[in-house]
């Protein structure tokens, strides 16, 4: 399935994005590449997809096994860059995964979330440390 996207410059250090949806974001380069900062950066939106990517599949995954315990997923994600050539060198991720889960679901739910596209696309690139806590 493809998925059509378009982005237009708004600015020296500004980026409208337009998904077939209609639905419309703006990036913002990050302070230390001449942007203020107020906005997701072009590299944050890729990095912050991880965790997103991540609960989407979990969610999913327990939704479509019947899994009622599930109560939410939450996640933290750190992002380092490396400088030469500037690029996203590590992702750290906390997924905090709610509900009065038996072991095995809580198991399964994790290893559904390791099969993220993101992380399978980013993991040969890309330094992903990840956690799985329950709350």
């Amino acid at each position: 399935m493809a998925v059509t996207m378009r982005g237009r410059s708004t600015g020296a250090t500004t980026v409208e994005l337009v998904h077939e949806s209609g639905f419309v974001l703006e990036t913002m380069a990050p302070k230390d590449n001449g942007g203020d900062g107020s906005k997701f950066s072009p590299t944050d939106l890729c990095a912050v997809s991880l965790g997103a990517c991540g609960t989407t599949i979990m969610s999913l995954f327990a939704r479509d096994k019947g899994i009622g315990a599930l109560e939410g997923i939450e996640f933290e994600l750190r992002k380092e860059m490396a400088p030469n050539p500037r690029r996203i060198a590590r992702l750290e991720v906390a997924y905090r995964i709610k509900g009065p889960l038996s072991d095995k679901e809580f198991a399964m739910i994790v290893a559904a979330g390791k099969t993220c596209p993101v992380r399978v696309t980013l993991g040969d690139r890309v330094e992903i440390v990840e956690t799985y806590e329950r709350a």
